[in-house]
């Protein structure tokens, strides 16, 4: 695999411009670095013997299947399931025993993606297997009981072994295509967690990130899979709503949406409050409970998406030398902030902005209340604010003048409309 050029100072990352490719090369780039990290992956972990046997047959088999089928590899790696694992995966990320068993499921879904899409090198056998495997390839869920002592994967089959028990044979077809009928057999459980949206992008009812419920917000406490007994049909006709208003007033932002997400994973319901989270292990998911309001859906979807991107880059590089000490007033948050979470609010703020000014322009039924301009004027103070405490204090690196420089220049833009309407 030949390295790409270097990376130029991104233009337009924050709000794209007709045509841009920006979001694209940066996600590739992220996606060819989860890649090259995969034949390394889980060494100096501390394993106990039966994982540290896996890690030790699957090393050749992944270098063999990157060798013959690197797409099917490639596409595994982008989505978030994979993805996740192999990032959180790096020295460090995770204490040892969380470390063993994020690493054992990796090797189980690789094995079960490939082997869905007849794209296994060779057979594979895995002595101490995971106790559950969440593919998106396959829309499905697939939790093993306790007794399981190996999983066989060959292309088009997994064989589920229970010791002195006969195997459990699970046909794969379909799989690929996401496909997947319920089962429930020799404690053996098979479902369909996943709910289609639009465009390949699915409400998730199983998550598989090792970090979830990691929590860096004081108002939070991690993200726990739940509905907050609503009907899925409720979050799919809102969430989609949402998702309109964005295609109508900001196409070149739904297409990079389109690129990058794959799952929506709902964190419950709450009339008053709203939460929302992404994580750089996790690219392409979000986080997000339900609200009422769709204005609110959809700038928390604008708001995680652009964190998505802006974690892409942080992949590739720093963005600023001095991201993460000393701590400044957050123009959006209770708690001081290092630069790092400045940056990231003003970064996911702009383009919430350029949507309000965009509704308000073409005189949307939504953007008539008081309380939407009210709401405009308060998002655009937020933005003066922390743009120009990252334009006074951030050490930009290379690659971080480009972003700087692009929300400098909507400060700026954003400054004169006010200025107009003054």
């Amino acid at each position: 695999m030949s390295p790409p050029p270097p990376l130029a100072p991104p233009r337009d990352l924050t709000i794209p411009e007709p045509g841009s490719h920006t979001a694209r090369d940066i996600l590739s780039r992220a996606i060819r670095r989860s890649l090259g990290e995969l034949p390394q992956v889980g060494r100096g972990l501390s394993l106990s013997p039966g994982v540290r046997a896996d890690l030790s047959s699957f090393q050749p088999w992944i270098r063999l299947a990157l060798a013959q089928h690197p797409g099917a590899v490639a596409s595994a790696v982008r989505r978030p399931t994979a993805g996740a694992l192999i990032r959180c995966l790096r020295p460090g990320r995770l204490p040892a025993a969380r470390a063993e068993a994020a690493l054992s499921e990796l090797l189980g879904l690789l094995y079960l993606e490939l082997a869905a899409q007849e794209a296994m090198p060779r057979s594979a056998r895995m002595q101490h297997p995971p106790r559950q495997l969440v593919s998106l390839l396959a829309q499905a869920s697939v939790e093993l009981p306790a007794d399981t002592t190996e999983l066989l994967f060959q292309n088009g089959r997994m064989k589920v072994g229970f010791g002195a028990h006969e195997p459990l044979s699970l046909p794969l077809d379909g799989w690929a295509r996401g496909s997947v009928e319920a089962l429930s057999a020799k404690g053996v459980r098979v479902t369909a967690p996943y709910h289609p949206l639009e465009r390949g992008l699915v409400l998730a009812l199983a998550d598989n990130n090792p970090v979830a419920m990691d929590e860096a917000h004081p108002d939070k406490e991690g993200n726990a899979v739940s509905l907050g007994g609503r009907p899925i049909q409720s979050w799919r006709e809102r969430l989609r709503a949402a998702l309109d208003i964005i295609d109508r007033y900001m196409p070149e932002l739904r297409r990079e949406m389109e690129l990058f997400l794959h799952q929506i994973v709902p964190v419950g319901y709450d009339e008053e409050r709203h939460m929302s989270a992404s994580f750089q292990e996790s690219l392409g998911t979000i986080y997000m409970s339900l609200h009422p309001s769709v204005m609110t859906l959809t700038e928390a979807l604008i708001h995680e998406f652009s964190h998505n991107k802006i974690n892409a880059l942080f992949e590739l590089d720093a963005v600023l030398e001095n991201a993460f000490s000393p701590l400044y007033t957050s123009p959006v948050r209770p708690d001081p902030r290092p630069l790092h979470g400045v940056l990231l609010a003003v970064h996911a703020f702009v383009p919430v902005a350029r949507l309000y000014e965009q509704m308000i322009q073409s005189r949307d039924p939504l953007a008539r209340p008081e309380a939407f301009e009210a709401r405009y004027e308060q998002i655009r103070t937020i933005n003066r604010e922390g743009t120009k405490v990252l334009l006074d204090n951030a050490r930009p690196t290379i690659t971080g003048r480009g972003v700087l420089a692009e929300l400098e220049r909507w400060d700026e833009h954003f400054g004169r409309r006010a200025a107009a309407h003054s």
